[in-house]
């Protein structure tokens, strides 16, 4: 499980680079052939982690439910987020796994509410697996990231 929280702050460090380098206005922008855009992507990596590890686990989520509401699976843009919603995003990029590697340590993760995930078909039984789960989801989010981003830029 180590390595799997090394790399989950890596994989938020390298969102956070795109969030600085890139334009509201290209954050929030929906290419034709996409239903959703980069903004959406991260936020919703950031509530997936809370989701799976969290509430799964029987503890509280450290993002408001609005913020749930906005990102959860199922959901897409609903207008532009502004500079403020980006930056709430940006903060929690870190905050989130920083925590969560502080409460694995912790031994807080006691109990796990089965859930079979949608992507994959797979059931995941318990927070290691969910932590393993949620490394293949951010990179596959990485991935539409770096395709919106190349469809943007064309």
């Amino acid at each position: 499980m180590h390595f799997t929280l090394e790399v989950l702050p890596n994989t938020r460090k390298t969102f956070n680079r795109i969030i600085e380098n890139t334009s509201l206005e290209h954050l929030n922008k929906i290419p034709k052939g996409f239903n959703n855009n980069i903004i959406w992507n991260i936020g919703h990596v950031v509530v997936t982690q809370q989701l799976l590890a969290y509430k799964l686990s029987g503890l509280p989520l450290a993002i408001s439910d609005e913020l749930v509401g906005k990102y959860r699976k199922d959901t897409k843009p609903e207008g532009d987020v502004t500079q403020e919603g980006v930056n709430e995003i940006k903060d929690l990029l870190f905050s989130t796994i920083e925590k969560a590697k502080e409460d694995y340590s912790n031994s807080l993760f006691k109990s796990y509410q089965e859930y079979t995930v949608s992507t994959t078909g797979n059931t995941l039984t318990n927070i290691d697996e969910a932590f393993q789960f949620i490394m293949f989801h951010e990179g596959m989010h990485l991935g539409y990231v770096m395709a919106l981003l190349r469809t943007l830029k064309s």
